[in-house]
């Protein structure tokens, strides 16, 4: 991924935040076939590794998990807020009209060399970890062993899981950072104007960036 200088983003903490907070991910995979893209839920466990490890699982019907190997390695890209940013919330357009559109996001990279895991306790224990983390904040979480057992072994049956050591994390925010200081305070204002949730955290997103000047 190319990043400029004014859109680095090396805080780990907010990586591992931005993939937490935005967990569906789009997996591309090198293979013998190809590159092969798919999309999962993944949960971040910070405690394994260096970077840390994604773990999620495909369909058994997925080709994709018999392709795993040492010579297939991936990419797991998690997208954040993200937003259009018209030149007409400029007023560098008025001053000078030097303005062009461009666009707003954040990204993180998560680089890896996945594995497949067909067991059964480790399908278990990663389908509970991943509903109790979705599940928290709802009134009243729902649980794996709410449903029946023989139910759930049924569905245990029907997937395979996918394990990602991360060896390489990027992060990129474009967050207006080399724009002269009216355009990125005009930039903040369109934001906070439209009502939309991704809208109003890209303008946290940038506002946070103007404190770091």
């Amino acid at each position: 991924m190319y990043v400029s200088k004014h859109h680095a983003l090396d805080d780990s903490e907010a990586i591992f935040g931005l993939m937490e907070a935005h967990p569906l991910g789009a997996w591309v995979c090198h293979t013998a076939g190809g590159l092969v893209a798919n999309h999962v839920p993944f949960l971040l466990d910070r405690s394994r590794g260096e970077f840390g490890t994604l773990v999620g699982h495909v369909s058994r019907a997925n080709p994709i998990w018999r392709a795993l190997g040492a010579a297939a390695p991936s990419v797991v890209m998690f997208q954040g807020p993200q937003a259009y940013i018209s030149p007409g919330w400029y007023p560098g357009k008025a001053a000078h009209g030097k303005v062009v559109p461009t666009w707003n996001y954040t990204v993180a990279h998560a680089h890896g060399v996945a594995r497949a895991v067909d067991d059964r306790d480790w399908l278990l224990d990663m389908l509970n970890r991943l509903t109790a983390t979705h599940e928290a904040d709802r009134p009243a979480p729902w649980r794996v062993d709410d449903a029946p057992a023989d139910y759930v072994d049924r569905m245990l049956r029907a997937i395979v899981g996918v394990e990602l050591p991360i060896q390489r994390l990027e992060g990129k925010l474009k967050a207006s950072q080399d724009e002269d200081l009216p355009d990125r305070l005009g930039t903040v204002c369109a934001l906070r104007a439209d009502p939309s949730d991704e809208a109003q955290a890209l303008a946290g997103l940038v506002e946070k960036a103007l404190g770091g000047m």
